[in-house]
């Protein structure tokens, strides 16, 4: 890592799932200044003990990143806290599948693109600003391989997760002139206890770890990355 990284400022939503705790390690490792978003302020308390960051290295925040106000007030938490935002990396998010489109209600499809996809605008948009200002940043955002094909009784989820690739390589187009690189990562499925339970038959040799997906995301955030603008990269594993 460049001396121009040491200390960033990192906003990372969706940090008390199994990859926002992978990712929070991998950042934290590197000297990074974390910002740890998810809805529970017990699970960011608990992530940050595991941490056992400085408390000039962390700032929990509790939010709801579908809503604009809860965002915009995260946001300026940050913004009071350090003066800065250098890395964004949006995390939240959540699977759901299993019900065809003729039987799916509008509260279903509504909170699958809420939480995967208004909630990257959401946080994009209050972000983006304060890295024009201060002229650059690195943004990373995680779809799915889900997003590159409709799968059966899946619209929803793979919608969002279109909408997520679609609308990095539209915000890279708008901030790449400005130093800002917008970047997506499509993860298949992820090595985790939940997904292990859930497909007892398969063989995990062949999933990709948080850890592993972690590590290419901290790359998109590096120097080694500068040239990628709107990239999306797979991150499938051998699956």
């Amino acid at each position: 890592m460049s001396s121009e990284q040491a200390g960033r400022v990192v906003l990372i939503t969706g940090a008390t799932g199994e990859l926002g705790q992978a990712v929070a390690r991998v950042f934290a490792a590197q000297g990074d200044r974390l910002a740890l978003v998810a809805r529970r302020e017990e699970g960011l308390a608990a992530l940050a003990n595991a941490l056992a960051l400085p408390p000039e290295r962390v700032l929990l925040h509790p939010a709801d990143v579908t809503h604009a106000d809860q965002v915009n007030a995260l946001v300026q938490a940050v913004i009071e806290r350090w003066g800065r935002m250098d890395v964004l990396l949006n995390l939240a998010g959540g699977y759901q599948a299993g019900v065809p489109v003729a039987e799916m209600d509008e509260a279903f499809w509504d909170h699958l693109l809420n939480l995967n996809l208004r909630s990257v605008f959401l946080v994009c948009r209050a972000v983006v600003p304060h890295m024009l200002r201060q002229g650059g940043g690195k943004i990373v955002n995680v779809a799915a391989r889900a997003g590159l094909q409709g799968r059966a009784k899946a619209s929803a989820y793979a919608v969002a997760k279109a909408g997520v690739i679609i609308f990095t390589q539209a915000l890279a187009e708008e901030v790449k002139h400005a130093g800002i690189n917008v970047n997506v990562v499509l993860p298949s499925i992820l090595d985790t206890p939940r997904n292990r339970q859930e497909n007892p038959q398969a063989d995990v040799s062949r999933w990709v770890t948080p850890e592993q997906l972690a590590n290419v995301i901290l790359y998109l955030c590096s120097d080694a990355a500068n040239a990628l603008h709107g990239a999306s990269i797979p991150v499938y594993g051998r699956v």
